[in-house]
């Protein structure tokens, strides 16, 4: 076996993952001649037929199966080195784009960025609030380096920092509701009752709908805490998180509807950041002062 180059793997990879050597040459911006003669030199170097030709579309042989699968975690070492020669390249940034999500304690939010931030006054924090899914498209649109929020951990192109569990509770006031508060509250006793619900900031992506009674009257808000106010006042039902109404449930001006229609939900609450962009220095000591008081944030989700 003769050695063989990243060129012609990466040639080999084109070829499998689009299907054929014009749709590897088109991805690789090289001429279908090139592509075809790379792969060739690879086979011929590694003397094993990776590639069956004898149909209409190429297909995988046996041996290129195995050697495909193999292949992968070279190319993906290869994109993080890659990645990490960028993030050696960049200089320190003068300023960091940080959302703060609905989701998140605000106090607890701004006191673990402070924290940081008080001592770089030559990187400028860049801070927005965002709801739903407003932080998510921020991130993926290369609007924000890192997202205070909860984000969906099958997703690969993120990587995150547990920061602790929130509940949300679905509450009233206390002379809101037109029957008795006992058993199970259903969707038709709510029905008829207005539901207060904080607005998407999405602009583009789909928006999302969490705990909607379907046909209920709605309220509006922006936050929480307006979504906190117009509750207690008796204007209307809603899911708030339990670290900001704890007084208000213990005092008995707020009561739980959580039963068996409305369980309520807990969502881990976390600090992200994408996985496949370079992160500067600053952004890296950022991640690891989050990673250091992480365990110590939780304490302000009760």
């Amino acid at each position: 076996m003769n050695p063989f180059t990243l060129q012609e793997v990466q040639c080999f990879d084109a070829v499998v993952r689009e299907g054929g050597f014009q749709g590897a040459a088109l991805v690789l911006n090289r001429s279908h001649a090139a592509v075809f003669a790379a792969v060739a030199k690879l086979e011929d170097n590694l003397q094993v037929a990776l590639l069956d030709r004898a149909g209409y579309r190429v297909t995988l042989t046996d041996a290129g199966r195995s050697f495909y699968r193999k292949a992968q975690s070279l190319l993906s070492e290869m994109e993080t080195l890659k990645l990490h020669a960028r993030q050696l390249a960049m200089g320190e940034e003068t300023h960091l784009r940080v959302v703060v999500g609905d989701t998140c304690p605000l106090n607890g939010g701004l006191e673990l960025l402070s924290g940081f931030f008080a001592s770089r006054p030559n990187t400028r924090l860049d801070l927005h609030f965002e709801t739903i899914s407003g932080p998510w498209e921020r991130l993926f649109e290369d609007e924000a380096d890192l997202i205070l929020h909860w984000v969906e951990k099958t997703d690969g192109r993120l990587e995150w920092i547990d920061l602790g569990k929130v509940s949300f509770v679905p509450v009233v006031a206390r002379d809101f509701l037109p029957f008795p508060l006992w058993g199970s509250v259903t969707p038709e006793q709510m029905r008829g009752l207005t539901q207060c619900i904080i607005r998407d900031t999405a602009r583009t992506t789909q928006k999302a709908s969490y705990y909607v009674v379907e046909g209920a009257p709605q309220c509006t808000v922006g936050d929480h805490l307006m979504k906190k106010e117009i509750i207690l006042r008796g204007m209307a039902w809603g899911h708030l998180p339990r670290f900001m109404i704890e007084d208000e449930l213990r005092s008995g001006r707020l009561l739980s509807i959580a039963g068996e229609h409305f369980p309520g939900v807990e969502i881990d609450l976390v600090a992200a950041r994408r996985r496949d962009r370079p992160h500067g220095p600053v952004a890296a000591r950022l991640w690891e002062h989050i990673q250091t008081c992480a365990q110590d944030f939780g304490g302000s989700l009760h």
